[in-house]
């Protein structure tokens, strides 16, 4: 079977050459120029010959060659339809590996692991466009896709936020819907001369692994993320001011105060400061006040 090859930044510019291929700003394109990083993933992401892999926004292919040689089945997700012809190039000499062209929000991930996998958890792996990172990671996430593991490139900040703690300015509704869901870990920061073209920021390797039961047990997940949002929505605000202002929940000032109350929280808290606990915490009190 052929090596991976697109890692080496002489392929990759014949390749883009041989097509006449022209970046989507809209899509925000970098293409991975960097053995290293793309060995570092793929150990990261401990994939086996037994795992189906989910791939999202495979470029030319670079990352799917890696993933094809070490997974069992690769699936890759691609919204750019200029991409595709490209991909059944530099894939040919993989029969592991199926390109779907699509928008990966629009794509039914269950029933996808239904078909290839048995409906046992998939693994993801991506180079996330920086415009889209959070619909797709919380998507993944809210819809109860069957998961063991995501391992994405992100925006440096972005990893950052997502492993964050209360009380630092990167904490927020990000932060404690990942940790809720996952265990986050960040494995490498790369910089941007490992990209093509090159982004203006750095960025990061990061490894969410899910959790089989979230750390925290609360009586309405919906409820929690409305709250977790409210409180964020306006930071400089008061939790109760800003529960009291969302427009998705109708409780009034002195019912919040009242469950502050009961649960320990000053009443002159901002949400900033709460942890994902606290917030199971408040939300399993507002269940039962009325």
């Amino acid at each position: 079977m052929t090596r991976p090859y697109l890692g080496n930044p002489k392929y990759t510019i014949e390749v883009l050459q041989k097509y006449d291929f022209v970046f989507q700003k809209r899509f925000g394109q970098n293409f991975l120029i960097d053995t290293h990083v793309l060995d570092k993933i793929i150990e990261a992401s401990q994939i086996t010959k037994d795992d189906f892999v989910l791939e999202i926004g495979p470029g030319i292919g670079t990352m799917t060659q890696y993933l094809a040689e070490a997974a069992r089945e690769v699936v890759a997700v691609e919204i750019d339809n200029s991409l595709i012809p490209i991909l059944q190039d530099t894939l040919k000499d993989w029969d592991n590996v199926t390109v779907i062209n699509d928008d990966i929000l629009k794509v039914d991930i269950c029933k996808l692991a239904r078909e290839k996998n048995e409906g046992k958890p998939v693994k993801v792996v991506a180079n996330l466009p920086y415009y889209i990172t959070t619909p797709i990671i919380m998507g993944l996430f809210e819809k109860q896709v069957p998961l063991s593991s995501i391992t994405i490139m992100v925006q440096k900040e972005v990893a950052d936020r997502m492993q964050v703690g209360p009380g630092t300015k990167d904490y927020g509704a990000l932060s404690l819907a990942v940790q809720y869901y996952s265990k986050p870990e960040i494995i490498a920061n790369v910089p941007p001369n490992c990209f093509m073209p090159r982004p203006k920021v750095g960025s990061a390797v990061i490894r969410l692994e899910k959790y089989e039961k979230p750390p925290v047990e609360v009586a309405d997940e919906k409820l929690m993320f409305q709250i977790i949002r409210a409180s964020f929505n306006q930071r400089r605000k008061t939790l109760v001011n800003g529960l009291k202002n969302a427009q998705d929940l109708d409780y009034s000032k002195e019912e919040i105060e009242s469950v502050l109350e009961k649960t320990g929280i000053p009443v002159n808290i901002r949400g900033e400061a709460l942890t994902l606990e606290q917030f199971a915490e408040i939300t399993n009190a507002f269940k039962y006040i009325r």
